[in-house]
This record gives structure tokens, C-alpha cells and sequence, in this order.
């Protein structure tokens, strides 16, 4: 599906703008320190006419195996902030007690990203770093999601496949 582009989102967010809308879907994940689960999710890509960056907010629930929600799971909310040369900066914070500042690049449907640095509350569980690929196929937004936490190195935790449930025309922040 050919995305329309705003006319009034900033040029900077053009490469980014397949991501814009908001997504609802189901996903996989899985950990050393806990029990494989499903969960459900909406993700949300919005901007504000001029400015030269996305705004992003996700969150999450528990499914069971039939599909039905059990509980809240899951949020984050933050920016990505496209940069000369295919490079993009995300910045994302966590009510869990962590704020991650993600660097990586962009290619046409396709946003790869590594964690550049994390900040943690006195209280949060440990984290220490994440991978994430973030990819259009076939009009669907698929995405991986390693971690490094609770004394283990980088490894998948979550995936998962969403739809686009409201487009780029209804992203205006």
C-alpha cells in the first residue's frame, strides 16, 4: 500500500513516513527470566505539522492462548528523530523506570536501531541495552526486539506483526 505523505510534515520525516498511523496487532515474547507469553498491541506514529521529528506512543497486554486479554502489559512513549545521511535518533521512556536513547538507520521500510545509552531509576529492574528492526512487509509493521537485562546478554524477547488501523491522514499530533 503507497502511503500518503502529508503535506505538511517536515522533509527531515519523509524516509520515516511509512511508519505514520496507528497499528494494532499481536506479537510473541520470550525471556530467561519468564514464561513465554502472548501479548497484544497498538502503536502509534503521529507528527506535528513542521517539526522534525515523530512522535510515537505503544502499549501492551497479556493474551491468553485463546486470544482474550488477561492484563495491561507493556508502554512506551518518545520521538524519533530522523537525521542527515539515513540515520535516525529514538528517544523512549518506560514507566517501568528507564529512558533508552536508541541511534540507527533507515532504509526504505526498513529502521534498524541499537541502543546508545540507558538511564535507570534507583528502583527499575536491571537493563542495560536493546536491538530493534523495525520493517513494512506486504503493508504489515513487523518488528524484533532483543534485550540485555537481569544478567543476561542481548537476546530476542518480543516480535510481533501489526496492521495499520488508521493512516498517515489521521497522524496529525
Amino acid at each position: 500500500s503507497v502511503i500518503q505523505i502529508p503535506a505538511d510534515l517536515h522533509p527531515d520525516c519523509v524516509p520515516i513516513a511509512w511508519l505514520l498511523g496507528r497499528w494494532e496487532g499481536a506479537g510473541v515474547g520470550d525471556y530467561p527470566t519468564v514464561e513465554a507469553f502472548r501479548f497484544g498491541q497498538e502503536v502509534v506514529f503521529s507528527y506535528v505539522p513542521g517539526k522534525a521529528f515523530l512522535a510515537y506512543t505503544s502499549r501492551s497486554w497479556i493474551l491468553d492462548d485463546d486470544g482474550n486479554l488477561v492484563r495491561p502489559a507493556a508502554g512506551e512513549a518518545g520521538y524519533w528523530r530522523p537525521q542527515p545521511g539515513g540515520e535516525v535518533e529514538v528517544l523512549l521512556t518506560h514507566p517501568t523506570g528507564f529512558v533508552e536513547i536508541y541511534l540507527g538507520r533507515v532504509e526504505p521500510a526498513k529502521v534498524e536501531l541499537a541502543t546508545r545509552g540507558v538511564l535507570k531509576t534507583e528502583t527499575a529492574k536491571d537493563y542495560r541495552a536493546g536491538h530493534r528492526l523495525y520493517g513494512l512487509v506486504d503493508g504489515r509493521l513487523m518488528y524484533v526486539y532483543e534485550m540485555a537485562a537481569m544478567g543476561h546478554e542481548l537476546q530476542p524477547h518480543l516480535s510481533a506483526e501489526l496492521q495499520r488501523v488508521a493512516g498517515a491522514d489521521q497522524a496529525r499530533s
